[in-house]
């Protein structure tokens, strides 16, 4: 049993590393690292991420077909809680990959400040320039990327992707 919650315990700690700090600019709380999206939950967050995930209406014509696509894709969120862009897609993103049943163990969500740095070197060789920015992973070779909005709607750009 000490084994299980020392596994479930260790594994909860490399799943995140993460801190709250103070935005120079807004004098607001920004995430900055690797979370997983209950860091959303936060009350710092969760008004305009509830917000904007409750309202988005899914385009549930593409939803099938991202369901069989999908499998076997990674994907890296790279965002700022600071971000206008950010705070509008990003609960979007999230009811979409929620649609189609996509797996949180295949999600990689990175928090950036406004130099586009995370914790440590997390965006190191992503070249961001711009968030959010969804990378979507076909055997950890990136396929394409959703950056800052969509050219069309976030499902069809997806799909456009993975198809």
């Amino acid at each position: 049993m000490k084994l299980i919650l020392f596994f479930f315990i260790t594994s909860s700690l490399f799943a995140q590393n993460y801190k709250l700090v103070e935005d120079v600019k807004s004098k607001k709380i920004m995430l900055i690292g690797i979370s997983t999206r209950e860091a959303f939950e936060d009350s710092n967050f969760a008004g305009w991420f509830n917000v904007e995930y409750k309202n988005y209406l899914v385009d549930t014509n593409l939803i099938n077909n991202l369901k069989s696509e999908i499998v076997g894709k990674k994907i890296k969120i790279v965002l700022g809680t600071w971000c206008s862009d950010s705070r509008r897609e990003v609960p979007r993103f999230f009811k979409i990959l929620d649609s189609i049943g996509f797996c949180d163990d295949n999600l990689t969500i990175i928090n950036v400040d406004r130099t586009k740095n995370g914790l440590t070197n997390e965006t190191v060789d992503l070249n961001i320039e711009f968030v959010p920015t969804f990378i979507i992973l076909e055997d950890d070779e990136e396929i394409g990327r959703i950056i800052e909005t969509p050219n069309e709607t976030l499902e069809k750009d997806l799909f456009e992707i993975i198809d």
